[in-house]
């Protein structure tokens, strides 16, 4: 599989991020890209006047979604990237959407919100009750994981259990006190620790890092951006998957199964607490 990961700095004109996105994906096109990997919620600039991805929010049969499925007709590439859908609570999904040949072949509403460093994302930002989404991309299984998932490597688990050897990152990785070694390492612990290659797209501009990455399976960079726009390319062989995962069965060799149960972020603390009781009696 041939990726590429793009990375921009979005504006406050949704349209004028369309076209971005659309010339990344032409551009992708053209160097035979199999997958490409665009940032999160890219039809508004994420600034601190956060209403704004309200205001802005598209149903997935909406203009942007119709612009990406119009330069994806006839492309075998298949363009995974981030956008803000209306919930129906008055808030917004942060919603990735697949799009392949003119189709759109699947979709991701983000799980965890980013309700951290000070920030406050489920202020507009509805949590999605469904489990994580795989799609398939020229025989390969690929997960769908959006920024904040990153911190939770159960997420990734489930998606590998579900068949993913690829996880796509879409991001708006926000700047601050090192959160550039954050985005690496976590990028990189979720590649090893499940021998699966990951494609990470970051917005860039004055608030968000960029850095986009691909990561093989063994944890090693394939290919980065810096802060500027462009993309990075890697060929994701299968042979190195199979490779990795003989060399360090992980997989093989672990001892507890994930729950794809999806709990409400409210008993999070109550099933910490139980989980202390239960080790504390024994």
């Amino acid at each position: 599989m041939r990726i590429a990961t793009g990375q921009f700095a979005a504006s406050p004109d949704w349209q004028e991020n369309l076209d971005a996105s659309r010339s990344l994906t032409v551009q992708a096109q053209e160097g035979g890209a199999d997958l490409l990997v665009l940032p999160e919620g890219v039809l508004a600039r994420f600034t601190e006047d956060r209403h704004r991805i309200r205001e802005v929010a598209q149903p997935l049969d909406g203009p942007f979604v119709s612009g990406m499925r119009a330069v994806t007709a006839g492309s075998r590439t298949t363009v995974v990237v981030g956008m803000h859908e209306p919930s129906g609570d008055g808030r917004v999904f942060n919603t990735l959407v697949a799009l392949r040949d003119g189709e759109l072949v699947g979709t991701y509403r983000k799980l965890h919100l980013y309700d951290a460093f000070g920030d406050q994302e489920s202020a507009h930002v509805r949590p999605a009750d469904e489990p994580p989404a795989t799609i398939e991309v020229g025989g390969t299984r690929v997960g769908l994981m959006t920024c904040y998932d990153v911190r939770f490597p159960e997420l990734a688990r489930l998606l590998v259990d579900a068949g993913a050897d690829v996880l796509a990152l879409p991001a708006a990785w926000v700047r601050g006190p090192a959160k550039e070694r954050h985005w690496e390492v976590m990028i990189t612990a979720r590649a090893l620790e499940n021998t699966c290659w990951v494609a990470a797209s970051g917005e860039c501009g004055p608030r968000n890092i960029g850095n986009s990455l691909i990561v093989d399976p063994l944890g090693t960079p394939r290919s980065r951006l810096g802060s500027a726009p462009g993309l990075a390319w890697a060929e994701a062989d299968p042979s190195v998957t199979s490779a990795a995962r003989r060399t360090l069965p992980v997989l093989e060799n672990r001892r507890f199964a994930v729950d794809p149960a999806v709990r409400a972020p409210a008993t999070v603390d109550a099933s910490r607490r139980a989980a202390h009781d239960l080790a504390a009696r024994a």
